[in-house]
């Protein structure tokens, strides 16, 4: 029997679990940790932010989902692991000490790096955690009036809430009639300029449709309680604030030797951890270049369980991670297809199984352990084709 441990209850944690669930057969123990006993779709927190959803439409009972799959759940917080001797420790949670495994599956996620803006824990909103898109709503429903400055860093690894959040703020101001009294700016650090793609060509005529400020190739330095610092050494005064801070690696694989510079996990195109027998990363702590995305993550998990599968029953692992990302706008209900396959009929069935948003992120792949048990019963099956969205229309 192989003890397989999956370190993260993301998407590419989930992704993984019920992979190797169908693969296996129940002589095997598989093992799902997770700090939280709720999985959150975090494609959709921007939208709960500005109140859309509550939090039961956004996330489900990890516990529950994983015991119908005959996946052992257990909560708690990762301390250390030890490769050499094959052992985790815990730093609290259900489990107290250490726990053995045979196979590791690291989808610890990342960590924001808030630390690396000066000022932004003090003075800055942003949409990344619930906790976090809770706060940002009470500032949005005080906001009437002035500029709202939104921006991400050129380490943030996914730009593409600081855009859903420009547009749904822009609906947001029109419907309540007050858009003509503020001003809304995208600070990026990317260039767009005359060479753009036609994704990044129609991005920037959705801004320039919405009266979106975009300043391109500029970062935020600092954050003061009333204005920011730009990399050019500019000062722009806002009265709303959402930033995107820099993502690192987690801080568990800390010092074993695994991580780049950036404390991310080197691995290869199989998604085994490089020097590592027995050990695998997924998602947003595995090193890759560009961005982070939910597609990404759910391709991981799942290439990740195939070789897992295959080591444990004396098979060659062949599957391989293939690294892209396509981008698509959809702009007031219709929508603009701007690179090939992206929907199939994800979007509806999405939206009723209570995350719309999800359809976003997924290219053909089985979502019914993401969506548990949520506002639809467990009949959810859509299957969507696609990488990354930027909702224009809500």
């Amino acid at each position: 029997m192989a003890n397989i441990l999956i370190l993260g209850g993301g998407f590419s944690g989930v992704a993984a679990a019920e992979s190797l669930a169908k693969q296996l057969t129940s002589d095997h123990q598989i093992t799902l940790v997770s700090r939280s006993s709720r999985f959150v779709a975090h494609p959709s927190l921007v939208d709960f932010a500005f109140g859309k959803h509550g939090i039961d439409d956004i996330s489900h009972d990890l516990r529950e989902t994983m015991h119908d799959r005959r996946i052992r759940f257990v909560q708690g917080e990762i301390a250390r692991v030890d490769p050499y001797e094959r052992l985790v420790t815990f730093a609290h949670g259900e489990v107290r000490g250490q726990m053995p495994y045979d196979y590791l599956i690291f989808a610890l996620g990342g960590r924001l790096a808030t630390e690396r803006i000066t000022g932004f824990y003090e003075h800055a909103h942003h949409t990344l955690t619930v906790e976090a898109a809770l706060k940002f709503g009470e500032a949005i429903r005080g906001f009437k009036e002035g500029r709202a400055v939104i921006g991400y860093s050129p380490e943030t690894r996914l730009a593409v809430p600081a855009y859903e959040t420009a547009f749904a703020l822009s609906r947001f101001l029109e419907d309540r009639g007050e858009r003509g009294r503020a001003q809304i700016t995208i600070v990026s650090p990317e260039r767009m300029g005359a060479e753009s793609t036609a994704s990044e060509r129609a991005l920037r005529n959705a801004l320039n449709e919405q009266n979106i400020e975009f300043l391109r190739e500029v970062s935020i330095n600092r954050a003061t309680a009333k204005s920011v610092l730009t990399s050019l050494g500019d000062r722009i005064d806002y009265d709303l604030l959402m930033l995107l801070p820099p993502l690192r690696g987690a801080s568990a694989v800390r010092g074993m030797g695994i991580t780049d510079q950036d404390g991310f996990i080197r691995v290869d195109e199989t998604m085994r951890v490089r020097g590592v027998e027995g050990m695998y990363a997924v998602g947003d702590c595995a090193s890759f270049p560009g961005p982070k995305l939910g597609h990404m993550a759910v391709s991981q998990g799942e290439v990740a369980a195939s070789n897992l599968a295959a080591e444990v029953e004396a098979r060659e692992p062949k599957a391989q991670y293939e690294h892209e990302m396509m981008l698509a706008l959809d702009q007031e209900a219709q929508d603009s297809i701007l690179n090939k396959q992206f929907w199939v009929d994800g979007k509806v069935g999405l939206r009723k199984a209570g995350f719309p948003g999800l359809a976003t992120v997924f290219q053909n792949v089985n979502v019914d352990s993401l969506t548990g048990t949520v506002a639809g019963g467990r009949d959810q099956s859509a299957r969507a084709a696609g990488h990354s969205m930027i909702s224009l229309a809500g």
